[in-house]
């Protein structure tokens, strides 16, 4: 990534982007590998930046994300 703005509007496209055990057939028809792939691309390239993308969601959005409970 060439700043942190870019780094930042790439995880705020990534909490919209489907989880990939949502992407299926029936949603997203013959394009489901397409967005599969682009979708594992996005992660790779967060995980690339040393940025776990399961926790991407809660920095973006803290107040929408439930507590821990433990």
């Amino acid at each position: 990534m060439a700043d942190e703005d870019t780094l930042q509007a790439l995880k705020i496209a990534f909490t919209f982007m489907p989880h990939p055990m949502e992407i299926n057939r029936f949603e997203y028809g013959d394009d489901a590998d397409k967005v599969q792939a682009q979708v594992k691309f996005v992660r790779e390239i967060l995980e690339h930046h040393g940025i776990d993308p399961e926790e991407v969601s809660g920095d973006i959005n803290p107040d929408s994300e439930p507590n821990s409970c433990y």
